[in-house]
């Protein structure tokens, strides 16, 4: 098993300025497993759905590679659920209804051969069941990513960050970094993260990029620029599942290749975002993803001569 990722599969009903979605697929683990899969030919699933869940859905997810021996399927039970309403700019929305379901049963068991994983991603859960899946790794995976929201920064830090304290990347946003950290400028909040345990940090800026930090590096990557947003949801858990799915793919934890790794994950939300759901996830194919971080690279791509005093 390549890669192994913890989260939620779900349902959400979504709101936005530009249409509306009554029930569509979604969850945490469904795009980031779906983003990983471009890169990867065996993807381990952990996670909890009811019978309510499509299993024609489930078998397009077997036929990218993503293994559901992880993946409970409770009978009788409804699958967990969220509904939100964005605003004009996309950047805020408001959640309408949530209706945690099977996800309060949640309790992972990891199969054999997902113990073994080189790579984890543990998409944002409750910290405690992130902790239970790191304790079942029969040894540390070469990469650890994770993935959490000020929600659990709110209701349990203290287990927030003995995780937090254990992985590689952690993947947050700006406001979550800022909360996080107790500080303002992002700089400072990153090294103030940095000293609770991960090698990098990865801040997500939504439209207006991503940064990267390391104990003394920093990259920013742009957001492309695009006609037509439709829906932003699940857009950064597809970013994660591109970032650390190329990462797997490539077995380079340089700084350099990290880089090169945001740019995948941009380039994959970017295509997120253009349709309700995972439905333009699985409209792209591999060289529509090359070409779309071409746009990317001619997007920053300039020359400069300084002017001599």
């Amino acid at each position: 098993m390549q890669l192994v990722t913890v989260g939620t599969v779900a349902f959400d009903r979504i709101e936005t300025p530009f249409g509306k979605a009554d029930k569509v697929v979604g969850g945490a683990a469904t795009y980031i497993s779906l983003a990983a899969s471009f890169f990867l030919e065996k993807i381990g699933l952990v996670s909890v759905v009811g019978d309510d869940f499509p299993v024609e859905v489930m078998a397009m997810m077997r036929q990218r590679g993503i293994d559901q021996a992880g993946l409970e399927v409770l009978k009788g039970k409804e699958s967990f659920f969220w509904a939100g309403r964005y605003h004009y700019d996309m950047n805020t929305r408001d959640t309408l209804e949530t209706r945690l379901n099977v996800l309060l049963e949640l309790d992972p068991k990891l199969p054999a051969p997902y113990k073994a994983a080189k790579y984890l991603m543990l998409g944002n859960l409750d910290p405690k069941v992130q902790a239970k899946v790191l304790d079942q790794m029969t040894e540390r995976p070469a990469l650890v990513a994770m993935d959490t929201m000020n929600f659990w920064m709110d209701n349990a830090l203290d287990d927030l960050r003995k995780v937090i304290a254990r992985v590689d990347i952690l993947t947050i946003n700006d406001a979550e970094a800022r909360q996080l950290s107790g500080q303002h400028s992002l700089v400072k909040a990153a090294n103030t993260i940095l000293a609770m345990g991960p090698k990098y940090l990865v801040v997500k800026k939504g439209e207006h990029g991503a940064l990267l930090f390391s104990e003394d590096r920093v990259f920013f990557a742009p957001a492309l620029p695009l006609e037509d947003i439709i829906d932003p949801t699940g857009a950064g858990d597809t970013f994660a599942g591109g970032f650390i799915g190329y990462l797997a793919h490539t077995q380079d934890h340089s700084f350099d290749n990290l880089k090169r790794a945001i740019i995948v994950g941009s380039a994959l939300a970017s295509f997120c975002c253009e349709k309700f759901g995972i439905q333009r996830l699985l409209e792209i194919k591999r060289e529509d993803i090359d070409h779309r971080i071409q746009q990317f690279v001619d997007l920053v791509d300039f020359d400069i001569e300084l002017v001599e005093e």
